[in-house]
This record gives C-alpha cells, structure tokens and sequence, in this order.
C-alpha cells in the first residue's frame, strides 16, 4: 500500500491535520506500518501538488488541515479499483536471503531456515495472542490485518518447510 493512497482514504472521511492522519494511519493499519510525520507531511506536499489534496487555512491550534479534492476521489477509486500486482509489492527478503545462503560458502543454510523459523514461530503465537486479548472486537480493519500477519507467518512457515526439505 502506499502511504499516498493511504491518506487520500483517511482524507476522504474528512478534513484532517498532519498528526491526526498519522493516528488514524496507524490505527487503521493496527500499528503494523509506523508512519514518521516527516513521511505524512512529505506526501501532503506532493498531494497538493498534484492537486488531490487541498490545504486549507490553518486553525487556531496552528493545525493546517487537508481535504481530499475531486480528482483525489478519483484517483483513490481508481486505486481500490485495481488489483496489486505481484510486481508492484516489495521484495521478499527471506527468499533473497536464502538464495544467497545457498550459494554463500560457509553458511548453514539449514541454520538459517531454523532461525527464521523460529521468529516466525514467535510472532504467530504474538499474533494469536493479540487476537485472543483483542480489546476491539468491533474494529474489523484491525481484525483483517491481523488476519492477514497470521496468514502470511503461516504461510512463511509452509515455504520453509518446503525449503527445508
């Protein structure tokens, strides 16, 4: 997801300032994507920029809130209307990381897989646990990605078994 088409969908609930997109951003994604205000205020620019987003007058905290414009609605229901390509997500890491185990001299490559076995073990019991001690049963974006960490550890479990053997 990108951060951009990320706080056109948090602009279009409403007018928002710069940290209050941060929280919502956060919350929506259950805290799994930290986002640095620098990052949220470097975005806001280009938005405005590329004319989604307008800025408006500051209020009298000092806050400069932001509101979706009319080609922003179109260009986020252009981005929920297309499917994420297997392109377009970012590299996976841990098969990298194996794949250059396997051809590095000197690594364990068996090693390797159980240590990441291991963590990912650890963080599926985390993920269970905060499903277990969900205090927002209501909150069915937190719900699906929490779904979604459990799926994809689960699945990463899977393809090192897969490695492994």
């Amino acid at each position: 997801m990108s951060i951009r088409h990320g706080l056109l969908a948090l602009l279009e609930r409403g007018q928002m300032y710069g940290y209050q997109l941060r929280a919502a951003f956060e919350e929506s994604t259950g805290a799994t994507w930290p986002l640095n205000i620098g990052q949220v205020y470097t975005t806001l620019g280009r938005l405005e920029r590329d004319g989604l987003v307008l800025a408006l007058p500051e209020n009298e905290g000092g806050q400069r809130p932001y509101e979706i414009t009319d080609a922003g609605r179109a260009e986020l229901a252009l981005w929920f209307a297309t499917p994420i390509s297997r392109t377009d997500r970012p590299r996976d890491e841990l098969a990298i990381k194996l794949a250059l185990a396997l051809t590095t001299p000197g690594v364990d490559v068996r090693a390797v897989v159980q240590s990441q076995r291991t963590a990912t073990m650890r963080a599926l019991q985390e993920f269970g646990r905060l499903k277990r001690v969900d205090d927002r049963p209501d909150d069915l974006a937190w719900r699906l990605v929490l779904d979604a960490m459990m799926f994809q550890a689960e699945a990463e479990l899977r393809w090192l078994d897969h490695c492994e053997a």
